[in-house]
């Protein structure tokens, strides 16, 4: 899943602490990049099939909005804790030793989800998403074996991913629920992560990193060996540009992610849908996502500079937040969520693009490990936040401060990008 910074000769190319680099043709590299793209759709249909089961499992045994909103703060803290290390992991051991990590967690998290029926277990049944990243591993891979200038692509093809996972997952999960129950449902998603888990061993390489110049890998050698390395972690900050784009990432994105970790519980308790009707609900998400990331979003990057997509993208969340404010119906929430999935998916895959494009192309796990982070912190505040403005003034109030905020930051992408013709004429 990552390439190795280090031309090491053969004889360490068996070294546990850094994957030998291969030679990958076309054919080979457009194998993996499809297998990457169902192992990501089978890793979000069985996450949307958790996401089935959770609220109502928790709704059961007794937890309330706030209650709910710590759980997933917890995910958040772990994850957040995760992410860095995970992609330092992928960059230094490969991509099939982090893929198979993280399938393995899922199979773990799944069994633990089954076995819950106290409120401990729910908290506790989360622990392995430490290791959890399956969706950052596979775009790791997918940033691996694209070329640069069609990265923005190759990661807008997983929104297409997302998708249909999305469907099938909200599906499968609705329908198991509804005739099974929760337990049998989360046994399902154990046994679609552990054929996961056979598709990485069978077909995922163990690095998929191209070869770095030998007068780079000498250098970087010796603090290139540590998974804990701070250091090599935060250095990529200093790169030209990316601390900027870090900090809008977060800006921009803090109040869409707590209307996303919040969704599910006001689809619950706002728009009162039972499981069933949830589940039609997200695959409706699905489809929208399958649209826009199959046939708009990747044209759009291709034609199109990222900045000024990444411009497009914020100020069409600004009046997504003013529909969130607003709507009152289920039909008025399926209109809203064209524009936010379009803003959301683009947002995403523009400054994912940007962020792996600053560095070099031996830290870019590290780099999608640091992106997955920022979701993470996102979902570490988002649903304390999240809880807190929906009991105390409602739906209206994460809609205005989503408004609020995307429009702060459209402001500041639009005089930036203002000013550079003017620097060019200087």
């Amino acid at each position: 899943m990552s390439r190795r910074s280090e031309t090491a000769e053969k004889t360490s190319a068996a070294s546990v602490s850094s994957p030998a680099t291969i030679a990958l043709d076309h054919g080979q590299r457009t194998k993996i990049i499809y297998v990457t793209y169902i192992i990501a759709t089978l890793d979000i249909t069985w996450m949307f099939l958790q996401f089935s089961v959770t609220p109502y499992l928790a709704k059961k045994l007794g937890f309330d909005t706030l209650w709910f909103g710590y759980l997933q703060t917890t995910v958040g803290v772990i994850q957040l804790v995760g992410g860095p290390l995970f992609g330092r992991f992928g960059d230094l051991f490969g991509a099939r030793a982090a893929l198979s990590l993280s399938c393995s967690a899922t199979i773990a998290f799944f069994l633990l989800l089954a076995a819950a029926n106290h409120p401990a277990m729910l908290f506790i049944h989360k622990l392995p998403t430490i290791f959890m990243h399956v969706l950052p591993a596979t775009q790791m891979v997918v940033t691996d074996l694209s070329e640069p200038d069609k990265r923005a692509d190759a990661l807008a093809k997983m929104g297409l991913c997302f998708g249909i996972g999305m469907i099938a997952g909200s599906t499968l999960g609705g329908q198991l629920i509804k005739h099974y129950g929760e337990t049998f449902t989360a046994c399902v998603g154990a046994a679609g992560s552990f054929f996961s888990l056979l598709l990485v061993l069978q077909f995922i390489p163990k690095t998929t990193k191209i070869a770095a110049p030998e007068s780079n890998t000498k250098t970087n050698d010796n603090k290139n060996k540590s998974v804990f390395n701070m250091g090599e972690i935060t250095r990529l900050m200093k790169y030209p540009g990316v601390t900027r784009t870090f900090l809008i990432k977060i800006f921009a994105g803090l109040p869409s992610g707590v209307f996303q970790v919040m969704f599910s519980i006001i689809v619950l308790e706002f728009f009162k849908l039972d499981p069933e009707q949830n589940g039609y609900l997200m695959a409706y998400f699905g489809i929208v996502q399958m649209v826009l990331q199959g046939g708009v979003i990747g044209r759009l990057t291709a034609r199109y500079s990222e900045n000024s997509m990444l411009l497009l993208s914020v100020g069409v969340s600004s009046l997504v937040g003013l529909g969130q404010a607003y709507m009152q119906t289920v039909v008025q929430l399926c209109i809203v969520i064209v524009p936010w999935m379009f803003s959301l998916s683009m947002f995403n895959v523009i400054t994912d693009s940007i962020l792996t494009n600053s560095v070099p192309s031996a830290d870019t796990g590290t780099m999608l490990g640091l992106c997955a982070s920022v979701q993470s912190l996102i979902r570490t505040i988002g649903p304390t936040i999240g809880g807190f403005l929906y009991v105390s003034y409602g739906i209206i109030s994460m809609g205005l401060i989503q408004f609020f905020a995307s429009f702060a930051v459209f402001f500041y992408l639009l005089q930036q990008h203002r000013s550079k013709p003017d620097e060019r004429r200087e």
